[in-house]
């Protein structure tokens, strides 16, 4: 796999200017930053979460921590995280640790830390442990204009 498919549908439908990047086969977060080459800061990395109402995407540069409790205060929500099965339930055409942080193209409520939409250049897991999407400013802040943004982490 070098795409999921439904993130490059999503990205085709909105006209988002991107390069794919290969790099060597890494799990977590910062071990793909390393492989690719990339400031960790400018990796963006999702965190599922759900309530009795319904899931939310947090999108975080990678070299930082979601604070549940700063975004439950925000949106008067009590949230914790989802279970592994059901990622795998939502993201059938991803692999486990490398879901996309676009979370309006599988449908789901999204939340962006601001320190993300001041970088240059943002990289996004594609769907596989081998490959990442490469997005200037513009075609990320055009990627996520529909999106809430808010600071919401802390530094690891």
């Amino acid at each position: 796999m070098t795409m999921s498919p439904t993130l490059r549908e999503f990205l085709d439908e909105n006209r988002i200017q991107y390069d794919l990047i290969q790099h060597r086969y890494s799990e977590g977060s910062m071990e793909t930053a390393q492989a690719a080459h990339i400031p960790g800061d400018k990796l963006a990395k999702s965190v599922v979460l759900k309530d009795d109402l319904d899931y939310l995407m947090a999108v975080v540069p990678s070299t930082y921590r979601v604070q549940i409790s700063d975004l439950d205060n925000q949106l008067h929500r009590r949230l914790g995280l989802v279970s592994e099965t059901e990622l795998a339930d939502i993201f059938v055409d991803c692999e486990l640790g490398a879901i996309p942080p676009i979370g309006e193209a599988y449908y789901i409520d999204t939340i962006v830390d601001e320190r993300l939409i001041h970088q240059d250049d943002v990289y996004i897991e594609a769907g596989d442990h081998s490959s990442l999407v490469h997005l200037d400013r513009d075609n990320f802040k055009k990627l996520v204009h529909n999106t809430k943004t808010s600071e919401f982490c802390r530094h690891i």
